[in-house]
């Protein structure tokens, strides 16, 4: 079925319009200028989208099974640092609880290396700050909620896109790490620490601050990055010098592998059964002496004693670690952000100002005569490419109104239904029919601008053979 605009000379008339008929072409332009402005900044968008998926995906989870274990053989794993250290004599004792790990050091000088302190459950934490003197701890890329629960004074600060391979001296500060200054450029250079607000605490710093080092009763040494690490890059610069100087210095190696987030501490139970005695207030004792009491004995500070099932005052049913931040947000320094809505901000700009015309159309003379048939073909492929139905028809009425007005020699001056009224005499037509044929609203498809064409080119024919008037092709 077809509206008005494709009424054909000598049929049945058309149905008058109703109001509110068919939608011009104003809601159409409305539309495409809607979709010059959504397209690019949905285009943005999903290229921005991907670029953080490609970058999260790229960046290992220190929750995921096998993250810097020394029996991983993965990308993300450290079964290549643990060989080095034991090809250099250094010993790799494997702990997957932090209790045995803890009761290792007693044994003597040794580094305790904790890759992914965030599995840790925060009751236990306090542990980590109160390690016998003597030893050294070292962290992995630690958040600024574990540093506070084992009472270190350092904080994250800046943090990089992506891990970025520097100097020991970089950021213009010498390194007092001798094990840093020995291995020289490493990947050391994503998150930065500082001291706490408010603390006098002397640190040494290397690597643009992305490593650490706080002296103490016991040495700890923070690490802004697994790189240096990892199985995929221990190999790059100076990466395996750094790992392995850090970890063996002392000799022996007391690894904290967690497969995931650590359960809650369990009590020890009078008298001597059940598991070791765990505190799990922040700071408290770590130490077993085999009777199920902590360090001081029965009674003493540090002691952590439940009832006879077991179950101290604190349920150990507590769920695993809360993260801290919005992991996206944490991925990027406050500055990137900043950068990103301005730029994001310009780009709107340029696109609704791309997207709206700011004045008419400036007329031009072509640059080179073409054939009158391949101009017309060229501007109906445009018109067709942006779906120009409303344009293209008003071209084709325009034309034909030219030749009825020669034909019928009708004045400038005459109004749409005074026109129609004098072609459908000739053309065999009620005025109607004329009227919504010459001065009808736009086609709404593809098939009915192509009937629109062909009842015009019969309109137009139709005059032309009327009698008393010239015909195309007569001698006359």
């Amino acid at each position: 079925m077809t509206g008005p605009a494709t009424a054909t000379v000598g049929g049945p008339p058309p149905a008058p319009p109703a109001a509110g008929g068919p939608p011009t072409a104003a809601p159409a332009r409305r539309r495409r200028r809607r979709h010059r402005v959504l397209v690019p900044l949905a285009l943005a968008a999903a290229l921005l989208a991907g670029t953080i998926a490609a970058h999260e995906l790229d960046q290992p989870d220190p929750g995921d099974p096998g993250f810097l274990s020394p029996v991983a053989t993965d990308d993300d794993g450290g079964s290549r640092l643990a060989d080095a250290l034991r090809a250099r004599g250094v010993t790799v004792a494997r702990e997957t609880d932090l209790l045995p790990a803890l009761l290792g050091l007693d044994r003597g000088p040794a580094t305790l290396f904790v890759p992914a302190a965030e599995l840790l459950h925060p009751d236990t934490l306090g542990a980590l700050g109160e390690l016998p003197a003597g030893r050294r701890l070292v962290l992995v890329d630690p958040s600024r909620r574990v540093l506070e629960s084992a009472g270190l004074p350092l904080v994250p600060t800046d943090r990089r896109w992506a891990t970025r391979a520097v100097g020991p001296e970089a950021g213009g500060r010498p390194c007092a790490v001798p094990e840093a200054t020995r291995a020289g450029v490493a990947a050391a250079g994503l998150q930065r620490y500082a001291a706490a607000p408010g603390t006098a605490t002397a640190l040494d710093r290397c690597y643009a601050d992305g490593l650490v080092r706080l002296p103490g009763r016991a040495e700890v040494v923070v690490v802004g990055a697994s790189d240096p690490f990892r199985n995929d890059r221990i190999a790059e610069h100076g990466n395996e010098a750094l790992a392995t100087g850090l970890l063996g210095v002392h000799g022996r190696v007391v690894w904290l592998d967690l497969d995931g987030p650590a359960p809650a501490p369990t009590f020890g139970r009078p008298g001597g059964t059940g598991e070791p005695a765990w505190s799990p207030t922040p700071g408290g004792s770590t130490g077993y002496d085999g009777d199920g009491t902590g360090e001081g004995g029965p009674g003493g500070p540090g002691t952590a004693t439940g009832d006879g099932d077991g179950s101290g005052d604190a349920p150990d049913s507590a769920g695993p670690p809360p993260p801290d931040d919005h992991p996206l947000l944490d991925a990027f320094p406050p500055w990137f952000w900043a950068l990103l809505l301005q730029l994001a901000l310009v780009a709107l700009l340029i696109v609704l100002w791309r997207a709206r015309r700011l004045g008419p159309p400036v007329t031009e003379p072509l640059p080179v005569e073409v054939r009158s048939a391949e101009t017309v073909l060229g501007r109906a492929r445009l018109y067709q490419r942006a779906r120009a139905r409303g344009p293209a028809a008003a071209t084709l009425r325009t034309a034909a109104l030219g030749r009825l007005r020669g034909r019928l020699d009708l004045p400038a001056t005459l109004g749409p239904a005074e026109v129609a009224a004098r072609v459908a005499g000739p053309a065999g037509g009620t005025p109607e029919q004329i009227h919504g044929l010459l001065f009808g609203a736009a086609p709404q498809t593809d098939a009915e601008l192509l009937e629109l064409a062909r009842s015009l080119d019969r309109l137009t024919r139709t005059v032309a053979a009327a009698p008393g008037r010239p015909t195309e092709g007569d001698p006359r």
